[in-house]
């Protein structure tokens, strides 16, 4: 399973090109869309919640890609004691939103690390035809 894996200055501006460079790495898979809002939200949350978005910060993108999946691995630079969870927000809200977002797309999401740093990982699994039940092996 290959794995590719790119580290991104953490500025607003790089949302974008983690988002391109992970539909280019996936060049074409039924789920680059997909994986690419995952990136993008979790990203997002990388700049807005943890040091990774303060001057010379940064976050990491790891994709990693199977016949029956798409693992996506964002990792902040920490700085924070609250871990992501799913918000529940009022509906005039702008934001709260985004890992609730990751979870509706992902088949799963798994949350690991502390204060010096968290991993969020979300797994695509592949359906070999749109009948069939999605299955990670």
């Amino acid at each position: 399973m290959p794995t590719h894996g790119r580290t991104f200055p953490g500025n607003p501006q790089e949302l974008s090109a983690a988002r391109r460079w992970t539909r280019a790495t996936l060049d074409g898979h039924p789920h680059a869309d997909d994986a690419a809002l995952i990136v993008t939200e979790l990203g997002t949350n990388a700049l807005a919640h943890t040091v990774s978005g303060d001057g010379g910060g940064t976050f990491h993108v790891a994709l990693t890609v199977s016949e029956r999946t798409i693992t996506i691995t964002v990792t902040d630079a920490g700085g924070t004691e609250t871990a992501p969870e799913v918000q529940h927000p009022p509906l005039d809200s702008t934001h709260g939103r985004g890992l609730a977002l990751v979870t509706a797309l992902a088949d799963s999401v798994t949350i690991q690390g502390d204060d010096s740093g968290r991993t969020v990982t979300a797994e695509l699994c592949v359906r070999a035809d749109a009948e069939e039940p999605a299955r990670c092996l």
